[in-house]
């Protein structure tokens, strides 16, 4: 079974902003890691019980669309890998699949 992440837990990265969904961290002055996490939110209220899974379907929803209109309108995506910022395993487990590192 998928262990469910409710909240990221990074000690390599300073915490900018915990969302409703997802949490931000500071990379440097020109990028930021985005997590999604697997809270489930309705109505402006985050719930108790996540969703295991539901992060890593959001970011490779969200990836495919990005990816499908780059052409028409440019992202925020870098194209930077997760282990290019994030060099301690386990660190890098809990955010496989639901991290992106942003402009």
């Amino acid at each position: 079974m998928i262990e469910a992440v409710f909240n990221s837990d990074l000690k390599s990265l300073p915490l900018i902003n915990r969302g409703k969904v997802r949490d931000i961290y500071d990379i440097d002055e020109r990028r930021m890691l985005i997590v999604t996490t697997d809270r489930l939110s309705a109505f402006d209220v985050v719930m108790p019980t996540p969703i295991p899974g539901k992060g890593a379907l959001l970011t490779a929803v969200s990836n495919f669309w990005f990816a499908r209109t780059r052409h028409i309108i440019p992202n925020h995506l870098t194209g930077i890998a997760l282990d290019q910022v994030i060099t301690d395993p386990a660190e890098r487990r809990q955010l496989e699949g639901r991290a992106i590192v942003v402009r």
